[in-house]
């Protein structure tokens, strides 16, 4: 059977690209992308590490989406090198709400320490230490 190695990309549709870019660059610390696919279009990415995320405006999504693509329909986890005492402390500077944790859950590479806040959209946003 042939098999997967890695996630290259995934898609977020959001009601306001700025809105999103600004919490995904401010709060998280992603750096922003423009890119001209085949199409010709010019699209937004958010990058970190080796992950991408591109944006898709709910008003115009591009071709091929979701079967109902919706902002606000996500649930993310991230993974952190920084102790989650210092993202409490950034998310209050940047006066995000942290609506869970810190919480113990299960990571894909085993036990996490989680917390959660909401994106502007509402998705849910996961951000966690390996334990």
């Amino acid at each position: 059977m042939p098999h997967l190695t890695a996630l290259d990309h995934l898609v977020l549709t959001v009601a306001d690209i700025t809105a999103t870019v600004a919490f995904y660059r401010d709060v998280l610390g992603m750096q922003v992308q423009t890119f001209t696919p085949a199409d010709g279009s010019t699209r937004t990415a958010l990058t970190f590490g080796a992950q991408k995320i591109n944006l898709h405006p709910a008003a115009r999504p591009f071709d091929p989406k979701a079967r109902h693509p919706a902002p606000g329909s996500a649930d993310l986890c991230f993974l952190t090198d920084t102790p989650l005492e210092g993202w409490q402390a950034h998310f209050a500077t940047q006066g995000v709400t942290v609506i869970a944790g810190p919480v113990n859950r299960t990571g894909a590479m085993g036990p996490i320490r989680s917390l959660y806040v909401r994106d502007p959209d509402g998705n849910l946003i996961e951000v966690a230490t390996r334990v």
